[in-house]
């Protein structure tokens, strides 16, 4: 809107000789934001599976406007975290126990791969980070965000050092399903699946032991899962 007075649009304000445009709020930056937080809802549980969603309380609780919700919304729709109910919201998707089954399939085709070629290539620097990385699941005193952060950054980091880009980003996107499974099943299920013995053959260097180590890993923690949402 321009100002008949000054000639200068309502974006616009002149200091001096000087005119000096004002920001403009981007909204592709806005939906960028509302969708990180949203995701980060998701992962964390925090809008938990078959939690149906409004838009006007998302908007309120993102502190923005129904457009950038539904927007960031219908990119989660497409990451499969929700679905859409005609003329009411979104839902959570809800878990079953065949997508649990599918999921730690793909995981174990990747994250097998993983640790088999970390066990040839790692060196011992690579294996004492590793170690660090995983120090808190063997802390009594560490809290349940700082276990599943760790362990997210085991798989991640374990990703990396197999040296395929594609693998470490499948991975990744594998990964934040798995944090969400995850908190709501310690929450529940006690006890921790740790890494003690991927380790061990890593350091080792014993690639087909490795292997084996996380496929064990992995169906332990499936059928933890399924123990929890089968019910």
């Amino acid at each position: 809107m321009r100002n008949s007075a000054s000639g200068l649009d309502s974006n616009e304000y002149s200091i001096g000789v000087a005119t000096i445009t004002k920001p403009k709020v981007s909204k592709l930056g806005e939906v960028e934001r509302v969708y990180r937080i949203l995701r980060e809802w998701l992962i964390t549980a925090k809008l938990p599976p078959g939690e149906f969603l409004s838009e006007a309380d998302l908007a309120e609780r993102c502190g923005t406007s129904r457009t950038p919700v539904r927007e960031a919304c219908t990119r989660l729709m497409q990451d499969k975290w929700l679905s859409r109910i005609r003329r009411k919201g979104f839902l959570v998707t809800p878990i079953s126990v065949r997508d649990i089954v599918d999921m730690y399939q793909y995981r174990k085709v990747l994250e097998c791969f993983a640790a088999e070629k970390a066990a040839q290539t790692a060196s011992a620097e690579q294996i004492s980070e590793l170690r660090h990385l995983t120090a808190p699941e063997n802390d009594a005193t560490a809290d349940l965000q700082d276990i599943l952060s760790a362990n997210e950054s085991f798989h991640r980091r374990l990703s990396e050092l197999a040296g395929n880009q594609r693998v470490v980003n499948q991975i990744g996107l594998t990964l934040a399903y798995v944090t969400r499974l995850d908190t709501l099943c310690t929450q529940t299920v006690p006890g921790w699946i740790g890494h003690s013995e991927i380790l061990r053959t890593i350091e080792a260097h014993q690639p087909a032991k490795a292997r084996r180590a996380m496929e064990i890993h992995i169906d332990e923690s499936r059928d933890k899962m399924i123990k929890l949402f089968g019910a």
